[in-house]
């Protein structure tokens, strides 16, 4: 795997990418073309799924029982499709996401085995570009990342317990909010397009009538141009 270098070609680390998401499909909506993108030039995803998504369905005929796995298969389909390398699910209950000591270590877990160069994940504000009010999940997941990546993960004393699993600290360099009020980074995935549109495809238990879905999809994205841009609010640690 190639390094992120400075301008000056210094090395900065592997090109190592990490999306913690809500629910299963967050990842894909909010970043699934610059993963497919990324993924081609060499970066490396991979998943992390904070809820076990039991309450994500219009199907009044689903119990959780049956969604759970069935969200589980979909993601790792989808997430195939966008070349992540694995998908790890935390099984949180659905719409219920708190920031307790655990759900932190968990994150801080997978930051310490994964080291990721790069966080994505959401943005934690309540209110979207005036649009809609964020999933209280998704605030959650993005607060706790953010959290997570500065500066508890690589906070030697914090979580004593990871460092006897092996698990040293790790400092993140950047990290990437999706559906940020604030974006100041884009990325023209124009050309993956398509594959983020079969991505979201898979994830069927959430969506009645698909190919409308799609096509909605395909007309709200679009720039005037033709071009499909995802956006994001990139915070840089030069520490």
């Amino acid at each position: 795997m190639e390094a992120v270098r400075t301008p000056g070609g210094g090395e900065l680390g592997p090109r190592r990418a990490l999306a913690i998401a809500g629910h299963p499909d967050d990842s894909d909506i909010g970043a699934g073309g610059t993963v497919a993108l990324w993924s081609r030039d060499g970066w490396e995803f991979s998943y992390l799924i904070c809820t076990d998504g039991s309450k994500g369905t219009e199907d009044p005929e689903m119990t959780p029982d049956k969604l759970v796995p069935l969200r589980r298969q979909e993601q790792r389909a989808a997430a195939a499709l966008l070349g992540v390398k694995e998908v790890f699910f935390l099984d949180y209950v659905d719409g219920e996401l708190a920031y307790t000591r655990q759900f932190m270590r968990d994150v801080v877990r997978y930051i310490r085995r994964l080291r990721p160069y790069a966080i994505f994940t959401h943005d934690p504000d309540q209110i979207v570009r005036n649009m809609f009010i964020n999933h209280p999940d998704h605030r959650c997941a993005g607060t706790v990342a953010l959290d997570a990546a500065y500066p508890i993960a690589r906070n030697r004393p914090s979580f004593p317990e990871l460092l006897a699993e092996g698990l040293e600290p790790h400092s993140v360099k950047e990290v990437y909010l999706w559906n940020s009020s604030q974006a100041n980074f884009e990325v023209d995935v124009t050309s993956v397009a398509d594959l983020k549109f079969k991505a979201l495809m898979q994830h069927r238990s959430q969506f009645v009538e698909m190919e409308e879905r799609l096509k909605n999809w395909q007309r709200r994205w679009a720039e005037p141009d033709g071009r499909f841009i995802e956006r994001f609010r990139r915070i840089e640690f030069t520490f």
